[in-house]
């Protein structure tokens, strides 16, 4: 087995080759990863099974969900390549240019970062996404899976090597830690000199412990509490669905709905549809009811049903991953604007409204990564973006925010052309 120090010392020394590497080169190799995991499903299934056992009984049944492939899965998996592979190729892109007074050249281009260290849970797909997206932008990454998948990611990776080896590439542009021991992670946040910029992708203790830890340029990936606020214009039917999709569709992933904010005009007729909604018709199709937890208000109108609970302290600030959703009534935009400026991770917040006015000030206020008007949060992805497929959903400001695809993986440096200036 590698150490952590040994795999990041091969992916540094590698660096410098991939980043020169032309776009016609990298869309091939790209093409053989993803032909390359479609023909070894059998192998990388086998592993995941294993993962899937051991977590079965410790993890909850929806994180399991998160866990688990299948051939349809490692389809699109594959699929998320080739797509990355059609992108235009972002390195070397002039962003700027500029000729000085003095006749000097001044060239801003696109550049790789480096290496990029990845740190994620159990959701094996982000291995292929993160290797695809680093390699396409001259990145190579060092990505450090959960415990839980390492079986399933450890295989992922090898394919995508042995696809690299078979163009002739180097395979250490793709590189997994083999410990998955918490002293991994803390080589990595320390990896002064190895690691050009860290990604934590998954829960909020790892995000956190990243974040205030890391040595290394760190790219604060988001927890979710997103929320869909039901205006006093909004039509009922289209609000249903929307908050059905965002809360239900995969309430495992940062872009599911966990709170639902709703104007007190409509409350009283809406919050019994919502209730057959989410509850009733699930629980009679046999699929899992949603459990609404309500405020005082939101409490009052539902009365005593199964399903319906009053909301605790923490329950407006807690990504629940989990069919459950936090309901809380509202006076108006400005007091949904007010509660998501608490509240929010700044991830993905949502307002359906037919009223123009109310949609343009959500739509300016609410100072979130992603905002809609009258669609679900769950759109918050790099494929539905057309990137493709992301590395991670930043939450912060600085160098890049929302779904991070090629170009958020990029820096860009000054190239300056003279003859003989001096100054």
């Amino acid at each position: 087995m590698k150490t952590t120090l040994e795999i990041l010392k091969s992916a540094k020394a590698a660096a410098v080759g991939l980043g020169i590497l032309s776009p016609a080169v990298k869309n091939k190799a790209l093409l053989a990863m993803a032909d390359a995991l479609e023909e070894n499903a059998v192998k990388i299934l086998e592993a995941n099974a294993e993962d899937v056992k051991n977590a079965t009984g410790v993890l909850p049944d929806v994180m399991i969900d998160r866990l688990r492939l299948d051939n349809k899965r490692i389809a699109g998996m594959a699929q998320g390549i080739r797509e990355v592979a059609a992108l235009p190729d972002p390195i070397g892109a002039v962003l700027e240019e500029n000729v000085l007074k003095n006749g000097l050249v001044v060239t801003k281009k696109r550049v790789p970062l480096g290496v990029v260290g990845i740190i994620y849970e159990s959701r094996p797909n982000v291995t292929s996404d993160a290797g695809a997206l680093c390699f396409k932008s001259g990145n190579v990454c060092v990505l450090r899976g959960g415990r839980d998948a390492f079986n399933s990611s450890f295989a992922i990776v090898e394919v995508m090597k042995n696809a690299l080896k078979t163009e002739g590439l180097n395979p250490d542009f793709i590189n997994i830690v083999e410990d998955v021991s918490r002293q991994s992670a803390n080589e990595m946040m320390a990896a002064v000199g190895y690691i050009d910029a860290l990604i934590p992708r998954g829960g909020a203790g790892l995000i956190k412990a990243c974040v205030e830890n890391a040595k290394v340029p760190c790219i604060e990936t988001g927890t979710g509490i997103c929320h869909v606020y039901v205006d006093k214009c909004a039509a009922m039917e289209k609000a249903l669905g929307i908050i059905e999709n965002a809360k239900t569709s995969r309430p495992s992933v940062c872009n599911a709905e966990e709170v639902c904010l709703l104007h007190e005009d409509v409350a009283e007729d809406f919050l019994p549809m919502l209730y057959e909604r989410l509850c009733v018709c699930r629980e009679n199709r046999g699929v899992t009811p949603v459990e609404l937890r309500c405020d005082d208000k939101a409490l009052a109108i539902l009365g005593k049903k199964p399903f319906v609970v009053a909301a605790g302290g923490k329950d407006f600030d807690t990504e629940f991953l989990n069919y459950i959703l936090a309901v809380k009534v509202v006076s108006n935009v400005e007091e949904a604007i007010a509660h998501i400026g608490v509240h929010s991770t700044g991830h993905s917040d949502c307002i359906v409204s037919e009223d123009a006015n109310a949609c343009e000030k959500f739509a300016l206020c609410v100072d979130s990564a992603a905002v809609y008007i009258n669609a679900s949060t769950r759109f918050t992805d790099g494929g539905e973006f057309g990137k493709g497929c992301e590395i991670g959903i930043s939450t912060q400001k600085l160098h890049a925010r929302g779904p991070m695809g090629l170009e958020e993986l990029c820096s860009y440096k000054y190239i300056v052309k003279g003859d003989g200036q001096v100054r």
